[in-house]
């Protein structure tokens, strides 16, 4: 993908902040608290927070939270949702907090979208010594039959490499790394996967995915053809045609440590 292509595919979810907010899951418990647990503080950072799918988790857990998010639409489901929480307008490349204010910055399914050669030195420049960056990603667990079959009929615009056991690894070991060159702000990362669900009908299920980033760009009729497909392939699928059903997840998280 190229930086223009990125830059579409970061921008899109604007459209959607309400689908957003109403049907992406939530992040599992256990993987945050790994993310988190050798920050030296609990001041933490939800940086591209969307509408607060993370940000809730971190609540839940306790920790002193604030959210970033770049996009109107979906900081203002955030603050709907979420009223007791600060949240600020800014990105990752521009950080509206000061220097070494929080002890972790987590991304939920965010971090692919960061410029890492500005957003590295300003996520550093926040974090107290010894703090933690750590992204998150919600993977659909493809090897379960049926999930590897609907990542096939969906294509990577609806399942793609990241979004899956079998390859977010390699696809996000370098995530923390500047991709120009520049010296890296942050240490070794280290990275882990945990059980995870969500409950889902066949028609939710589909309009989780149609929030994808390439769902959201393809031209109307292209993914309105997309979407059938997938809807037609859950109908015929035992699994999925009769009514609810747990989508089997995983959250995979990939942590480092400031330098």
């Amino acid at each position: 993908m190229d930086h223009d292509e990125q830059l579409l595919h970061a921008s899109s979810f604007g459209a959607a902040a309400v689908a957003y907010a109403e049907h992406r899951p939530d992040y599992a418990q256990a993987a945050v608290h790994w993310a988190l647990e050798a920050a030296p503080g609990p001041r933490v950072l939800d940086l591209g927070a969307g509408t607060g799918k993370l940000t809730a988790t971190l609540v839940a857990l306790g920790a002193d939270v604030i959210a970033v998010e770049p996009d109107p639409a979906m900081l203002t489901e955030l603050r709907r949702s979420l009223p007791g929480v600060r949240a600020l307008s800014g990105s990752a490349e521009e950080i509206p907090l000061p220097d070494g204010s929080v002890d972790a910055v987590l991304a939920g399914n965010a971090m692919h979208w960061f410029d890492m050669a500005v957003a590295g030195p300003e996520i550093a420049r926040i974090l107290a010594p010894g703090g933690i960056l750590a992204g998150l990603w919600n993977l659909m667990d493809d090897q379960v039959e049926w999930v590897a079959g609907l990542a096939r009929v969906g294509g990577s615009a609806a399942i793609g490499p990241r979004d899956t056991p079998s390859s977010w690894r390699t696809e996000t070991a370098g995530m923390h790394l500047p991709k120009s060159g520049a010296a890296a702000r942050f240490g070794s990362p280290e990275q882990a996967e945990f059980p995870h669900g969500q409950r889902r009908t066949a028609d939710s299920l589909v309009a989780t995915l149609a929030t994808r980033a390439g769902m959201l760009v393809m031209p109307e009729q292209e993914q309105q053809a997309a979407l059938e497909r997938i809807r037609a392939f859950l109908a015929g699928t035992p699994e999925t045609a009769g009514g609810e059903f747990t989508l089997p997840m995983r959250t995979g998280v990939l942590r480092t440590r400031r330098l």
